[in-house]
């Protein structure tokens, strides 16, 4: 496992909000910027040329719940990753409101295409309903499994997530654990809290207080890219 950065949780209690407001009417489907994606794109693009692909699979917090399509962290890091000139595709399969178990759902066809590198983030909504830690645990696991048998020359990437406090402190305590865990006993790269230096803080979120905005979008970018951009170079 490599673990990257430190994690410094400040999560609302307001958290269970993120029910209501991540149902999948909101990006009811994985998302892909075709633009990119696509060999009509500009043939003068970076990514048209590129002969990698990195898939980011998530909840909302990956969909960009209340931001444009194009300001979704994933977005942001296509961005850098043409800024390093690497020839990298980013694929944005976030969907609002998924738990890990509806992921596993759906993994089948998302691991239907090619890919080189997969970014996991998933749990947060298990989270906010209270699901078990070791159901969670187990999905994980199994969404790692699947990734592999599927696509065993890829490079799996998990995102820490955290659970709010209003669960108690042992389910918060178990739930944070489960994450390094899991990346330790498969030998994968884990980020830090994908909302580490955002979450909590008033003028790096929208109304609701759980999805960043515009400026926690990039801060979350950041993020992501200080751990993944060694793998991928």
């Amino acid at each position: 496992m490599v673990e990257v950065g430190n994690r410094k949780v400040v999560w609302l209690a307001s958290c269970a909000l993120l029910l209501a407001a991540c149902t999948p009417r909101d990006r009811s489907g994985a998302r892909v910027d075709t633009s990119r994606a696509t060999p009509e794109a500009d043939s003068s693009s970076v990514a048209e040329s590129a002969s990698r692909t990195i898939l980011f699979i998530g909840t909302s917090l990956t969909a960009g719940y209340g931001l444009d399509a194009d300001s979704a962290y994933p977005e942001h890091i296509q961005r850098m990753v043409d800024s390093a000139r690497l020839r990298y595709v980013v694929v944005n399969a976030g969907q609002s409101g998924e738990t890990s178990s509806a992921l596993l759902h759906r993994l089948d066809w998302l691991l239907s295409k090619p890919f080189d590198v997969v970014v996991v983030e998933t749990g947060a909504n298990d989270g906010l309903r209270g699901i078990p830690i070791e159901t969670m645990r187990a999905n994980i696991e199994q969404i790692i499994e699947r990734i592999r048998s599927t696509r065993p020359s890829a490079r799996v990437v998990l995102a820490q997530m955290e659970a709010p406090p209003n669960l108690g402190t042992s389910y918060t305590r178990q739930f944070r654990e489960v994450f390094p865990e899991i990346a330790r006993r498969n030998q994968i790269i884990l980020l830090p809290f994908l909302l580490q230096n955002v979450a909590g803080i008033r003028e790096l979120n929208q109304s609701d207080g759980i999805h960043p905005n515009y400026p926690g979008e990039r801060i979350v970018a950041q993020n992501v890219w200080r751990g993944l951009r060694p793998l991928l170079q």
